[in-house]
């Protein structure tokens, strides 16, 4: 599967128009609606950074590489807190012009 970055650099998605908003569904069956804010490379893996309606903190979800058809993605859980971290300072440094960031 072509990452997001590959799609753009080949003019696949030149006419597109975004919406940077994306709805996954929660194990409970129910949908739940995001905003993507960014999406970063960390160690070969694409991270998603997420923000759900009415949250004020953001989620960071691994794109599962293998999962989804053409249609759909699939997203995992990171559970290794040194990779969250490492993802959202990424994240920190490339949106620091546009966020607030409090410490």
């Amino acid at each position: 599967m072509a990452d997001f970055e590959d799609r753009i650099e080949n003019g696949e998605m030149e006419d597109m128009e975004f919406d940077n908003t994306v709805i996954l569904q929660g194990d409970d069956g129910q949908d739940y609606t995001f905003e993507v804010l960014d999406v970063i490379e960390y160690e070969g893996n694409q991270y998603v950074i997420l923000l759900g309606d009415g949250e004020d903190e953001v989620t960071i979800l691994m794109l599962d590489a293998e999962g989804g058809d053409e249609e759909t993605e699939s997203y995992s859980a990171v559970e290794d807190e040194a990779v969250l971290q490492a993802v959202f300072d990424i994240f920190k440094e490339n949106n620091s012009d546009i966020f607030d960031f409090a410490d």
